[in-house]
């Protein structure tokens, strides 16, 4: 396996992700368009990188420097453990409670009240374990 965030492991997440109806397809019928980071609460930048156009990840990497809508941050062991067993939507609601996930950039709370938004966002986490 790559190493977690790598260049060569959101490449791999980004092709999964376009294949998952659950998740490129449901976010491309609200026209989601976001550039989302990922990386470790412990570092001052995110690793890794995806643009989404319309549901579909465009482009994937290294993160360097680019506007970001989404910041997402957690533990190494934290996100192991997720990428093992991936979250329901209680899971990542106590997560965030507890602040075992953080959003350096994103507004958490308005998303969870979008079904639209919230249940792509939980099956990322499943996508994330098919790396």
């Amino acid at each position: 396996m790559a190493e977690l965030f790598s260049p060569a492991w959101m490449e791999r997440f980004a092709a999964e992700w376009n294949r998952e109806p659950d998740l490129a397809q449901a976010l491309g019928q609200i026209d989601f368009a976001s550039n989302i980071a990922y990386g470790f609460v412990e570092e001052e930048a995110p690793r890794g990188f995806l643009q989404v156009l319309k549901g579909q990840v465009a482009s994937a990497g290294a993160y360097q420097g680019q506007a970001l809508n989404w910041d997402i941050r957690a533990s190494v062991d934290q996100w192991m453990k997720w990428i093992s067993s991936p979250p329901g939507m209680t899971g990542l609601g106590m997560a965030f409670t507890t602040g075992k996930i953080k959003f350096k950039v994103g507004d958490y709370k308005s998303m969870l009240k979008d079904p639209r938004m919230a249940t792509p966002f939980v099956k990322s986490f499943s996508v994330m374990a098919r790396v």
